[in-house]
């Protein structure tokens, strides 16, 4: 799409990257919502609850946590910095900052999210989607790199 309006394709990956928490904050609300992705056990947790097929136990919910990391903290992140010139100016920054934001966001979220029942923990302690946020996480640092060695934008 950027190639053929003839745009910068990180200025529009920019501007996905600042609307994206909106998608992503609403999701983990329906998650919460539809009982899905509960957290781990915490029967000391005043907040806790009891999840339908999450067992009797009070458990983390996990989905209002992702939701205030992945949703609003990022989206107020990316919007304080969109608000900076020096920042605006240098496609990729944004983009860098929403993928870095977002894989940390998954792995502290991970900490109190149950394990998937067919993998649980992976070496170390480790979740699956703990790892799966590394990758996210280069990506994102790459994007703030190479934003970094280029002339900034008109």
């Amino acid at each position: 799409y950027a190639r053929r309006i003839k745009v910068d394709k990180w200025g529009i990956a920019d501007l996905a990257a600042c609307a994206a928490p909106i998608g992503l904050g609403l999701g983990r609300l329906a998650n919460f919502v539809n009982g899905e992705l509960w957290g781990r056990a915490a029967p000391d947790v005043p907040w806790a609850m009891v999840f339908p097929g999450g067992g009797p136990e009070p458990r983390h919910p996990s989905q209002l946590y992702q939701a205030a990391l992945e949703g609003l903290l990022l989206l107020i992140v990316l919007h304080v910095l969109w608000r900076i010139p020096s920042i605006r100016t240098r496609p990729g920054i944004l983009t860098g900052v929403f993928w870095v934001g977002c894989g940390l966001a998954r792995i502290v979220g991970e900490f109190f999210r149950e394990p998937d029942a067919f993998m649980g923990f992976i070496g170390g302690g480790a979740t699956m989607g703990q790892l799966l946020s590394l990758p996210m996480i280069l990506f994102g640092i790459y994007s703030i790199w190479r934003a970094k060695l280029i002339a900034p934008s008109a």
